[in-house]
C-alpha cells in the first residue's frame, strides 16, 4: 500500500513520472515482488490505470498478468484483480466520454490484444479452469472476460473453447449458480459461445440446455419479466436456428408444450411494457424459427403437428383476435400464425374454423382481409395478412375451393348482411388504391395456384359494372382495367393473376382469346418502346400471350398457334419478343421476391413481384421461348406425336384397369381362401378338443363303473352277516317292559331298513347304474357303449369331411397360381407406344380372349368357395349335435353320482342305528344272565316264530312266581 502512495503520489509531491514509467514500475513489482501482498497492491494499482491508460497497460502488463493468473490461484483476490485488469484492456466497453473516431480505434485495441491473448491457447484453458472457482471475485470477471474475447474473435476461441476437455461443460454449470448475476453473464457468455457455430450448439443443447433456459423464463415471469427473460430468449434462438438436430430434440424432448404459457397475455390493455413487447417480439420469433419454410419440410410438419396438438396455435388465434394488442406485436403474430398453418391440412382447417369476437361472428379471414384492403392499415400489418392469406392457401386445395366459392353465384349472400373474402378481393382488385389492386390480384392467384378445377370455376364469375348493363365475366373485368393504363403496380398485379390463371388451363386460354381485343392490345403494348418502367409491363405481357400460345388448344380459328405465332414476328419480331420476355427476370426486384415467400418490403413502391410467381416465371420462360421459335411442322409433329400417345396412353389405361379389377379379384380370392384355412384349422382343432372330451368321458365313466361295483359288493356282504340277534328270556317284572320296548325298536328298523333297500333297488334300476344285481347294469352299459360307438361314427365323418376339404382348398390353391401366371402372361401381352396398329388390333384380340377365359375359371372358383362355405356350415352342426350329446350324457353322470352318494349316507346310517340297537339288546342279555335266568342262543331265535314267544312268556311268568 505505502508503494502504491508513493507511485500515485509522486506525480505532486516529487519528479514528474510519466504514465508509462508508473506502469513499468508496477510491473516490475508484480514480476519481482516476493511477498503476496506486494503483487496484490500492485495489480490493483494495474486496474484502477487499466480503463484510463488502456493501451499501456495492456502493451506492458498482460504478460504479467497471466503469469500471475498461472501462479497466483491460491489466491482469489489477485486472480480477482488481474482478471478485471485483462478485462478493461481487452473489452471495448468505455464508459468515460472519449472523442470522436475513437471508437473504431478502441474496437481495433481490442481485438488487438484479444489475439495477442489467445495467440496461446493455453491462455484460454487457464480462464476456463478458472471458472470452476465458485469464489465470486474470481468467476464473475472470468465470465465477463470470456464474453469479451467471444465477441472481440468469436470463431478462434470458440474453436479453442472447443478442442478443451469438458471445456462447454464447464460453461453450461454457470447457469445452475445460486448468484443471479453470474447465472445472467452466463447467459450473454452463452449467446456468444453459440453464435454461428453448429457443433457448439449441438453440445449446449445436450448439456440440457433447453431444460434450464425455460425454468429461467418461468421464474422470471415468461413474458412479463425483464432483460434475463429476453437474454434466454436469444440463446434459446441462437441453438435453434438453422440447426436441424437441435430443432429435433427441442421438439421431441416435449418443450414446444412449454412455449405455450408465453401467450397468456391477458385481457388488460395495460400491461403492454416496453419489456414486455420486446420478450413477445423474440418469443414469436422463435417460434417461427420452428416452422420456418426455410426447413426441411417433415421437420417444419411435425413441429406445426406439436403446436396443434399442445394449443399453442390456438393461443396465438386469441392473440390475433384480441383487442388492445399492440401493432408490432400483432403484425408478428400473423406472420407467426402464418408460418404456423403453411401447408399443413390439420392447422389450415383450424384456422378456417376461428372466428372474430364480433356481433354477429365473422370469420378470422375476412377480418384480416378487411385490414389487407384497407389503405389507411399500416403497411407492414397489410403485407402480414397477405403472407398469412398465401400461407393459408398454399397447399390447400379445400381451402382455395372455399375461397372461389364465395365469388359464385349460387353462394353469394344476396341479403347483403355479411361480406365474404371473394367480395374483399374483388373490392380490392377494383379499388383506387395501388396497393390494394396488387394485394388482392395475388392473393386470388393463389387461390388458383396449381389448381385447374378453380381456374375453371372462376371463368364463371360475372360483375355488375354498373346499373342498367350486362354484367361482364371477371376476367373480361381485369383486361378491361388493363387497358384502362392504371398504375404500374396495378397492372403488374392483374397481369401476375392472368399470368397463373391461364397457365395449364387451355378452357381459361380460350375465353381470354375469345375477346378479340385482347390480343391486340398485349401485342400492342409489347411493340411499342416504352421508358424502363414500362419494360416490367411489357415483359408480362409477353409472357401473358406466350402462355396463350403454349397452352392454347387450338379451339379457336382465329386464333390458333400458328396465326398467333406469325402475328408476334409481323408486329414485334421474335428476337424482340424473347428480349422482352427476359425483362422479368432480369428486373431488380425479380431476385429479392424470388428468396422468400414473405412479402417483406421496405415501402410500397418496391411492391411488385411475389414468391410463387418467380416460380412460374422461371418454369416457364424456356418452354415458351421454344414454343415461339418452333415451326408449324414441328408443331404438327408434336400433336401427331400427343394424339398417338394420348390413344396409347387410353389403350394402356384401359388395360391397366381390367388387370387392376383382376388384381383385385384375385386379392378377394386370395382372402377367401385364407379365411377357409384358418377356419378349417379351426374346425380340425376342435374335433381333436372333442375327441380328447369323448376320451376322457368313457374314462371317468369305466372307472365310475368299477368303483360302484365294488362298493355294492362290499354293501352286499356285510348286509348278509348283520343279521338281528333275538333273545328268549324269562318274565322278569321290571326288566320285561324294556325288552318289549326293544323289541318294537328293532322291528321298527328293520322295516325301514327293507324300505331303504327297495328305494335303492329301485333307484338303481330307473338310473341304469351298476348295482347289486349283474343283470340289472347290463342294459345300462349296453346303452352307453351304443351312444359312443354313435359319437366315435360321427367323429370318423367329420375328419373324412375334413379331408376332403382341405384337398379341394389345395386343389383352390392350385388354380390361384396358375390363374396369376396367366395374369402375369396377359400383362406381358399388353401393347407397347412403339407397335404397330396392326399388331395393337391382334394383341387386343388375343388379350380379350384370355380375359373371357380367366372371367370363366374365376366364376368357377366363386361357385366351388360357395359350395366349400356350405359343407362348412354342414360339418359345424354336427359338431354342435355332438356337443349337445356330449353334455348330456355329462349331466346324466353327475345325476347318478349324487344319487349313489346319497343312498351310501343312509345305508351308512342304518348300520349305525343298527349297531346300537345290537349293543342294547347284548347289555341286556348280559343283565338277564347276572339275574340267573337262561338266554337262547342266536340261531335259536332265527329258528323260532313268533308263537314260541308268546309261550316262552308263559314259561316265564310260572317260573317267576315261586320267587
Amino acid at each position: 500500500m505505502n508503494f502504491l502512495r508513493g507511485v500515485m503520489g509522486g506525480q505532486s509531491a516529487g519528479p514528474q513520472h510519466t504514465e508509462a514509467e508508473t506502469i513499468q514500475k508496477l510491473c516490475d513489482r508484480v514480476a519481482s515482488s516476493t511477498l503476496l501482498d506486494d503483487r496484490r497492491n500492485a495489480v490493483r494499482a494495474l486496474k484502477s490505470l487499466s480503463k484510463k491508460y488502456r493501451l499501456e497497460v495492456g502493451i506492458q502488463a498482460m504478460e504479467h498478468l497471466i503469469h500471475v493468473l498461472q501462479t497466483d490461484r491460491s489466491d482469489s483476490e489477485i486472480i480477482g484483480y488481474a482478471l478485471d485488469t485483462l478485462y478493461n484492456i481487452i473489452s471495448n466497453d468505455e464508459e468515460e466520454e472519449v472523442e470522436e473516431n475513437s471508437t473504431r480505434q478502441s474496437e481495433d485495441l481490442g481485438s488487438q490484444f484479444t489475439e495477442i491473448f489467445i495467440k496461446q491457447p493455453e491462455n484460454v484453458t487457464l480462464l476456463l479452469s478458472l471458472l470452476e472457482e465458485f469464489d465470486f471475485h474470481v468467476r464473475w470477471p472470468g465470465v465477463k472476460l470470456l464474453t469479451s474475447l467471444l465477441k472481440q474473435l468469436g470463431p478462434q476461441v470458440q474453436q479453442i473453447i472447443l478442442v478443451s476437455p469438458m471445456g462447454v461443460s464447464r460453461l453450461m454449470d454457470l447457469l445452475a449458480d445460486s448468484r443471479e448475476v453470474i447465472r445472467n453473464d452466463g447467459v450473454l457468455l452463452l449467446q456468444a459461445l453459440t453464435r454461428s457455430n453448429g457443433a457448439i450448439q449441438k453440445i449446449v443443447a445436450f448439456e440440457n440446455a433447453f431444460e434450464r433456459l425455460l425454468d429461467i423464463i418461468t421464474e422470471e415471469g415468461n413474458s412479463d419479466g425483464g432483460i434475463v427473460v429476453e437474454d434466454c430468449l436469444i440463446l434459446l434462438q441462437n441453438l435453434l436456428k438453422n440447426n436441424n438436430s437441435n430443432q429435433n430434440f427441442f421438439k421431441e424432448g416435449s418443450y414446444i408444450q412449454r412455449m405455450k404459457p408465453w401467450f397468456h397475455v391477458g385481457d388488460e390493455n395495460s400491461g403492454w411494457s416496453a419489456q414486455k413487447v420486446t420478450n413477445l417480439h423474440v418469443m414469436l420469433q422463435l417460434v417461427r424459427v420452428l416452422v420456418s419454410p426455410t426447413n426441411p419440410p417433415g421437420a417444419t410438419s411435425s413441429c406445426q403437428k406439436a403446436m396443434f396438438q399442445c394449443g399453442l396455435l390456438q393461443q396465438l388465434c386469441t392473440i390475433l383476435m384480441a383487442t388492445g394488442v399492440p401493432a408490432d406485436i400483432l403484425t408478428e403474430t400473423i406472420n407467426t400464425v402464418s408460418e404456423v398453418i403453411r401447408g399443413y391440412q390439420v392447422n389450415q382447417d383450424y384456422f378456417a374454423s376461428v372466428n372474430a369476437p364480433s356481433n354477429p361472428p365473422r370469420p378470422a379471414i375476412v377480418v384480416l382481409l378487411m385490414s389487407m384492403v384497407n389503405e389507411r392499415q399500416p403497411f407492414v400489418l397489410r403485407c402480414a395478412v397477405l403472407y398469412c392469406f398465401q400461407c393459408f392457401l398454399y397447399k390447400n386445395q379445400k381451402g382455395q375451393g372455399e375461397i372461389v366459392s364465395t365469388l359464385l353465384p349460387s353462394t353469394i349472400d344476396a341479403t347483403g348482411n355479411s361480406v365474404s373474402a371473394g367480395q374483399l378481393l374483388c373490392g380490392g382488385l377494383f379499388s383506387t388504391d395501388s396497393l390494394s389492386n396488387w394485394c388482392a390480384a395475388v392473393a386470388l392467384a393463389h387461390a388458383l395456384q396449381e389448381n385447374a378445377t378453380q381456374k375453371e370455376q372462376l371463368l364463371r364469375v360475372q360483375l355488375a359494372t354498373s346499373i342498367g348493363n350486362p354484367p361482364v365475366s371477371l376476367l373480361q373485368q381485369c383486361t378491361n382495367i388493363l387497358s384502362q393504363g392504371s398504375k404500374i403496380q396495378t397492372r403488374v398485379g392483374l397481369l401476375m393473376l392472368l399470368c397463373t390463371w391461364l397457365s395449364n388451363c387451355p378452357i381459361a386460354v380460350t375465353h381470354f382469346l375469345h375477346n378479340s381485343a385482347n390480343v391486340p392490345f398485349l401485342t400492342g403494348q409489347i411493340a411499342e418502346n416504352l421508358g424502363e418502367e414500362e419494360q416490367l409491363v411489357q415483359g408480362l405481357c409477353a409472357l401473358l400471350l406466350g402462355i396463350s400460345i403454349y397452352f392454347n388448344d387450338n379451339s379457336l380459328e382465329s386464333y390458333m398457334k400458328e396465326k398467333l405465332k406469325q402475328l408476334i414476328e409481323k408486329r414485334i419480331g421474335k428476337e424482340n419478343f424473347i428480349e422482352k420476355l427476359g425483362f422479368i427476370s432480369k428486373h431488380e426486384l425479380y431476385s429479392r421476391a424470388s428468396q422468400k415467400p414473405q412479402p417483406n418490403f421496405p415501402s410500397p413502391e418496391y411492391m411488385i413481384f411475389d414468391h410463387e410467381f418467380t416460380k412460374l416465371v422461371k418454369e416457364l420462360e424456356g418452354v415458351i421461348t421454344k414454343a415461339i421459335y418452333k415451326s408449324s411442322e414441328e408443331d404438327k409433329k408434336e400433336e401427331e406425336v400427343k394424339k398417338t400417345l394420348e390413344q396409347h396412353d387410353s389403350i394402356v389405361t384401359h388395360y391397366k384397369n381390367m388387370i387392376r379389377e383382376q388384381d383385385l379379384q384375385l386379392e378377394e380370392l386370395k382372402q377367401q381362401i385364407s379365411t377357409l384355412k384358418c377356419q378349417n384349422e379351426q374346425l380340425q382343432t376342435a374335433v381333436t378338443q372333442q375327441v380328447s372330451q369323448i376320451q376322457q368321458h368313457k374314462d371317468q365313466y369305466n372307472l365310475l363303473k368299477v368303483q360302484l361295483g365294488k362298493d355294492n359288493q362290499h354293501q352286499g356282504s356285510y348286509s348278509d352277516g348283520t343279521q338281528v340277534n333275538g333273545v328268549q328270556p324269562e318274565e322278569v317284572g321290571r326288566l320285561r317292559e324294556e325288552i318289549e320296548e326293544l323289541k318294537s325298536n328293532q322291528e321298527l328298523l328293520q322295516s325301514q331298513l327293507a324300505e331303504k333297500d327297495s328305494l335303492i333297488e329301485n333307484l338303481k334300476s330307473s338310473q341304469a347304474s351298476p348295482g347289486t344285481n349283474e343283470q340289472s347294469s347290463a342294459p345300462a352299459s349296453a346303452r352307453d357303449s351304443e351312444q359312443i360307438a354313435e359319437l366315435k361314427q360321427e367323429l370318423a365323418t367329420l375328419k373324412s369331411q375334413l379331408n376332403s376339404q382341405s384337398v379341394e382348398i389345395s386343389r383352390l390353391q392350385t388354380e390361384k397360381q396358375e390363374l396369376l401366371r396367366k395374369t402375369e402372361t396377359f400383362a406381358k401381352s399388353a401393347p407397347a407406344p412403339g407397335e404397330s396398329e396392326a399388331g395393337t388390333t391382334a394383341k387386343t384380340t388375343d388379350v380379350e380372349g384370355r380375359l373371357s377365359a380367366l372371367l370363366q375359371e374365376t366364376k368357377e372358383l366363386k361357385n366351388e368357395i360357395k359350395a366349400l362355405s356350405e359343407e362348412r356350415s354342414a360339418i359345424k352342426e354336427q359338431l354342435d349335435a355332438s356337443n349337445s350329446t356330449i353334455a348330456i350324457l355329462q349331466n346324466e353322470k353327475n345325476k347318478l353320482e349324487m344319487d349313489v352318494t346319497d343312498s351310501k349316507k343312509e345305508q351308512d346310517d342304518l348300520l349305525v342305528l343298527l349297531a346300537d340297537q345290537d349293543q342294547k339288546i347284548f347289555s341286556l342279555k348280559n343283565k338277564l344272565k347276572e339275574l340267573g335266568h337262561p338266554v337262547e342262543e342266536e340261531d335259536e331265535l332265527e329258528s323260532g316264530d313268533q308263537d314260541d314267544e308268546e309261550d316262552e312268556d308263559e314259561d316265564d311268568g310260572k317260573d317267576q312266581g315261586p320267587i
